[in-house]
């Protein structure tokens, strides 16, 4: 963990113009300490790769540590808390993102520990059937208890919030500016429940301006979170589409939710498939089935029941295995005439009551 000595030499390379994450980390890998680089000669920092004389003519020391320190006073009268890329506690998956922050300011209740994490992202004009399968999505997955990313923007963004919240779930909205401020404003109303559940993560200051580029640099710290960024509804162009595009530059599974070919905000979603830069998603046992996670690593203890209660479609799931010695997925709910959605979520429930087991290939049996 940085001193607060330290914390203040680091604010104040973060302010040196020509210096960005990569070159940062660069010379702090090299040099040992923040403080060691505004110390060392710039004859000795210029031979380190990648950074040159030039890079090193706008340092200021002075200037550099009082823009520091407004920002550390702005962190203490604030409840602001920060991750340093070499700790610990820095989100263990960014770690492995080159471009990386060197500092991630945060606020809220965030516990990133051995949890799965997926980000959600999309287009602001969102329709009813981008905000249903938003929503289901959520709802199947919530017994997995997964950690929800998103940008807090209109359409997708917020709805995957909201869709978090309401299933108890963890959730992370990245911010494309200084912990100061609320944007959209409109969303200011949802601040408190996110971060009662979650919180929020940035890289900008409270001094930044406020700026449109800063969307597409805080779109590589949604796809460096996670294990897989997911998009639902996105027009031709648009910052999700960025965002998926980071995600696969990291060698993260990515994930679109086709829609019809004359739908406009389907066009960057079918593209992204038909391009093979995301899977095809219809439902969570996708994600599930991709990522390799199974009912089973969820933490919540269990007994084993003579007599499990179960509902209506439950029973009708039930009469079906016991017919069959194992079926999948999809034929089971053509059978059973229910949606694959729900039967994706009533096979999680049922296997936590001890009823049935998931196999390879998306097959499901009675235990």
């Amino acid at each position: 963990m940085l001193s607060k000595d330290e914390l203040r030499y680091t604010l104040a390379l973060q302010r040196i113009p020509s210096l960005g994450d990569i070159s940062v980390k660069k010379l702090l890998r090299k040099v040992g300490s923040a403080e060691g680089i505004f110390k060392e000669k710039k004859r000795n920092l210029s031979k380190i790769d990648g950074i040159g004389i030039v890079r090193l003519r706008e340092i200021n020391l002075k200037q550099q540590l009082e823009e520091a320190d407004d920002e550390l006073k702005f962190m203490e009268d604030n409840n602001v808390d920060w991750s340093y890329f070499l700790d610990a506690n820095y989100p263990e998956k960014l770690k492995h993102c080159l471009d990386g922050p060197v500092l991630i300011f945060q606020r809220g209740n965030i516990d990133l520990v051995n949890k799965k994490i997926i980000s959600i992202v999309g287009t602001r004009k969102i329709t009813s059937y981008g905000s249903a399968f938003c929503q289901n999505l959520i709802e199947e997955l919530s017994p997995l208890n997964p950690v929800i990313v998103s940008g807090l923007a209109y359409g997708i963004d917020i709805c995957a919030h909201k869709a978090a919240t309401e299933n108890n779930l963890q959730t992370i909205a990245c911010l494309a500016h200084g912990l100061n401020q609320t944007y959209p404003r409109d969303h200011k109303k949802y601040t408190k429940k996110i971060e009662e559940n979650g919180g929020f993560f940035t890289e900008f200051w409270s001094s930044d301006k406020f700026d449109k580029t800063n969307f597409l640099k805080r779109n590589r710290i949604i796809a460096g979170l996670s294990e897989a960024t997911i998009v639902i509804e996105s027009a031709e162009k648009g910052g999700s589409l960025v965002t998926a595009d980071i995600a696969n530059s990291y060698n993260r599974e990515v994930f679109a939710l086709p829609g019809r070919a004359t739908d406009a905000q389907s066009k960057g979603c079918n593209n992204l498939i038909k391009q093979q830069k995301a899977q095809v998603l219809t439902n969570a046992a996708d994600i599930i089935y991709q990522l390799g996670w199974e009912v089973k690593d969820i933490q919540k203890p269990r007994q084993t029941q003579l007599f499990v209660e179960l509902d209506g479609d439950e029973k009708t799931i039930y009469r079906f295995l016991k017919e069959k010695e194992k079926e999948l997925l999809d034929t089971i709910a053509l059978e059973c005439g229910l949606p694959v959605f729900k039967v994706a979520t009533l096979l999680m429930n049922m296997e936590l009551k001890g009823v049935v087991r998931p196999l390879p290939g998306k097959l499901f049996q009675l235990v």
